[in-house]
């Protein structure tokens, strides 16, 4: 995903906004989810945060909203926790994207950018 810089500076300000949270900063990559990360790459794990973010993020009802995130299993799930993307509660209140509707095409790009941010910034396993 090619951002401009305008782009790239307003996500940078979110995650820095983000860091400011205890809850949001105390994620981090586990070493499954790196090593996984790592072996897939950056462009394989986008495409899988657009099939999440569609699946469960995107919908306009949710039927277990708040609860379909796991903490772990996926670097996509991590990120979403990290960057208040996990349910549409976070989304809300972080993000001031609101309930009820379905996520627009802007919206779901914006939160698969801001997961794919965060995860450029973690660091990297140490062989």
């Amino acid at each position: 995903m090619e951002l401009t810089k305008v782009q790239e500076q307003f996500l940078n300000e979110k995650l820095q906004k983000l860091q400011k949270s205890k809850f949001r900063s105390s994620f981090k990559l586990g070493k499954k989810e790196q090593l996984y990360l790592e072996e897939k790459g950056l462009a394989i794990i986008e495409e899988h945060a657009k099939k999440i973010i569609e699946q469960r993020l995107a919908p306009k009802e949710i039927k277990n909203d708040g609860k379909q995130t796991p903490m772990h299993g996926h670097p996509v799930f991590i990120a979403q926790h990290a960057t208040a993307t996990c349910c549409r509660g976070c989304l809300l209140r972080w993000h001031h994207i609101q309930k009820g509707k379905e996520l627009s095409q802007k919206e779901k790009t914006f939160v698969v950018a801001l997961i794919l941010e965060w995860l450029k910034k973690q660091p990297h396993r140490k062989e």
